[in-house]
């Protein structure tokens, strides 16, 4: 009997620092937004009198195809999500913008639910005329970034570009020098950035120091 005690008595106690090891582990990784199983389909509509919309697809819980098309137009164009980005993404619907010029195109903002990092996609309704990409977006969806409404904002490591979505109209503002930025952890060297139709504001890290950069510009 005493024999059983005491191997009762073990047990608990390697239960216990078993308990505590787990406890004390490394937390899992902050996410940018809720990574749940995307399993409808999210649908976007313009306000133009044809009703332009943009459909994302879902398929074994990630976003599987883009459709978009308006009213009276001959066939819908559609893409591969995956194979557009070249990446799989976690999307949430909570965290996408779109932005309708009329009839002749769309701009799809959203940001990669695992990493934070963004993507901007140009969606003509036109068949002649390709769909543009850019996977280092600094969109407003980020609480640190503020960004006017109808720009759309990216950077290429050494510049931050800003386009107006409805004209074209663009602006740009360099760093000074190429920056190591990894798009997947942004904010390890672009921790905040507010734009408006005539100025651009960012906080850089430049040589291991945080440096506030500014400057005014016309949309041209």
């Amino acid at each position: 009997m005493k024999t059983f005690f005491s191997l009762v008595s073990a047990m608990i106690l390697l239960t216990a620092i078993y308990s505590c090891k787990s406890s004390s582990g490394p937390a899992a990784p902050k996410t940018f937004c809720d990574t749940a199983c995307l399993k409808d389909t999210i649908k976007f509509t313009g306000d133009h009198e044809k009703k332009p919309t943009v459909f994302i697809t879902a398929k074994n819980c990630l976003p599987d195809s883009i459709i978009w098309s308006y009213k009276g137009m001959a066939a819908d164009r559609k893409t591969g999500f995956t194979y557009l980005l070249g990446t799989t993404v976690n999307i949430n619907k909570d965290y996408i913008r779109c932005f309708f010029k009329d009839n002749e195109h769309a701009w799809l903002l959203f940001n990669d639910c695992a990493t934070g990092r963004g993507f901007q996609i140009k969606l003509p309704y036109d068949k002649s005329a390709n769909f543009s990409l850019k996977s280092s977006g600094i969109n407003s969806l980020d609480p640190k970034f503020s960004i006017a409404q109808n720009l759309v904002v990216n950077t290429d490591r050494g510049n931050i570009y800003v386009e107006d979505m409805s004209t074209g109209k663009k602006a740009m503002m360099t760093f000074g020098q190429p920056l190591p930025i990894d798009y997947d952890v942004l904010h390890d060297h672009i921790d905040s950035v507010n734009v408006t139709n005539d100025r651009i504001w960012v906080k850089i890290l430049i040589d291991k120091n945080w440096v506030e950069k500014e400057k005014k510009i016309v949309l041209e």
